[in-house]
């Protein structure tokens, strides 16, 4: 759900009218008691907030907004008039994620409102792979053996990752060729051993995890 604050009707209901077309839900209000009213209710997922406003301005709902635990990680996206750069760095002072120059055209609006939404997303957190004593965070890039770190460079790391993700699973030098240095090496498979022949080195008393497939290539134990 999207909130809109503005007090001009047609800009409004223009507003609502766009975001419905692109996919959102949105509700439109024309001063802040209406706002404050709805946002007991509900919590959107992004504000535009129109800094000249009857009553009270869009810079003081900001400011409210932003101080108060359970709004303040609501995007909100300010619109002000063209030329008044003073209201621009005072809404990014106070918190707003983005603004908009009035007059603004609706697509731009609503690209704004896409990039916002992305930016401020969570990010999900990858359960980290483990397998034995070897565990994997794909989030930190941590590889540790028996909870000591092991120092891998990005090419052992990706390997690596890509037989955890895969427990018991067999991939051909070829296939791992094309997943980990994402080019084709022409035959020359012989990278693929090397890289191998250094990981097992690394992983100490984890190095058998990782199998030989005679004449094929390599797979991650999947029980220990």
């Amino acid at each position: 759900m999207i909130f809109c604050i503005e007090d001009d009707g047609n800009i409004r209901e223009m507003m609502i009218y766009m975001l419905n077309a692109a996919g959102f839900e949105a509700v439109g209000f024309e001063d802040a008691p209406s706002f404050w009213h709805a946002l007991q209710k509900q919590k959107p997922e992004l504000i535009l907030l129109d800094v000249m406003l009857p009553g009270e301005d869009g810079l003081s709902i900001l400011k409210k907004l932003r101080s108060q635990r359970a709004t303040e990680e609501i995007p909100i996206i300010l619109a002000t008039a063209k030329g008044t750069e003073y209201d621009k760095v005072m809404g990014l002072d106070l918190g707003a994620d983005d603004y908009l120059a009035k007059p603004f055209g609706m697509m731009e609006m609503v690209s704004r409102v896409k990039a916002v939404l992305r930016r401020t997303a969570p990010k999900q957190q990858q359960k980290a792979l483990k397998i034995g004593k070897l565990e994997l965070n794909p989030d930190t890039y941590i590889v540790s053996v028996d909870g000591m770190r092991v120092q891998l460079t990005l090419k052992e790391y990706k390997l690596l990752r890509i037989l955890m993700e895969n427990p018991g699973k067999v991939f051909s030098r070829d296939d791992l060729l094309s997943l980990v240095w994402e080019v084709d090496y022409g035959g020359e498979t012989r990278t693929v051993d090397v890289h191998v022949g250094t990981l097992r080195a690394k992983l100490g008393e984890c190095a058998d995890y990782i199998d030989t497939v005679r004449g094929v290539g390599y797979r991650m134990e999947a029980t220990v």
